[in-house]
């Protein structure tokens, strides 16, 4: 089984060890600001997770939790403007979900686009598009790094996207067309609207899933040796049972017929939070 695995924990301890290298060559102080609100258990899950994980490496992580009645919309952008300023705050996150009465899309442009860590900045999206250097959004870029550790090349290759998010759909189908060495593919978008979805997924050389659909996929929508790279992370629950996660592609379906498959957990993932550190130590070394 392990040849066809695409695991994600040698990327992820690859980019800590650059990090923490970073940090001990240059003598930086990367200090990350997040803020959550609200009592979401997956997103409390994952922040305090990220501050645990840079603890390993000397990475300050700051965690200001507000309830959704503490903070208006004006009192988070007025934060976030401070911490612009601040030269102390490398990066700054704001945990999704959030409230309704904030306006997340709103929140993403209050950011400087130098310490977007999430890179949905409008400029760092425009970057992107125009194939220049910028931060970018960590799940695209773990896909990436994942295709270059295990040598997988686009170049020539139809790739189907499911999901069009600003956070993985979009950003990923623009870097594989970038025009460079390992890039360079045909690019088929799929989402929500799309009839027939089969028809698309049957045609994919590479298959990127982004959709948070559990078990979208399976052996009937897939040709024989295609590389699947799942990113999509969804929580099942039964009665009486231990919740477990599963990607947006039927692994058990899909395993025998592809020719590597990235699994969920320990895949893509993965990746994503030590991304987020480099990201950080960039910044940092910039400033």
């Amino acid at each position: 089984m392990g040849e066809k695995l695409l695991k994600g924990k040698p990327i992820a301890e690859k980019n800590m060890r650059y990090c923490l290298e970073k940090i001990e060559v240059s003598g930086l102080s990367p200090h990350l600001y997040v803020f959550i609100i609200g009592n979401d258990p997956a997103s409390e899950y994952y922040v305090n997770s990220i501050k645990k994980q840079g603890q390993k490496i000397n990475i300050r992580v700051t965690i200001q939790k507000f309830f959704p009645e503490e903070i208006s919309e004006e009192n988070l952008i007025e934060n976030i403007k401070s911490l612009n300023k601040n030269p102390d705050i490398n990066g700054i996150m704001v945990q999704k979900p959030l409230p309704i009465h904030i306006d997340a899309g709103k929140i993403e442009q209050i950011i400087s686009p130098e310490k977007d860590m999430d890179g949905f900045h409008a400029i760092n999206a425009g970057l992107l598009i125009q194939e220049k250097e910028c931060i970018l959004p960590c799940t695209a870029q773990a896909i990436i790094e994942m295709m270059d550790f295990y040598n997988i090349s686009a170049e020539g290759k139809h790739v189907v996207v499911v999901g069009r998010s600003n956070v993985v759909g979009k950003p990923i189908a623009n870097l594989l067309l970038y025009k460079q060495k390992n890039r360079n593919a045909t690019v088929t978008i799929c989402h929500s609207r799309t009839p027939d979805l089969s028809k698309f997924t049957r045609q994919a050389d590479i298959l990127v899933t982004a959709v948070g659909v559990a078990n979208l996929i399976d052996a009937s929508m897939i040709k024989d040796n295609v590389i699947i790279l799942d990113a999509g992370i969804n929580e099942i629950k039964k009665t009486g049972e231990k919740t477990v996660y599963v990607g947006d592609v039927n692994f058990d379906s899909c395993f025998d017929k592809c020719q590597f498959i990235s699994p969920v957990p320990g895949g893509i993932g993965s990746i994503t939070t030590s991304i987020l550190f480099k990201h950080l130590c960039d910044c940092s070394k910039k400033r």
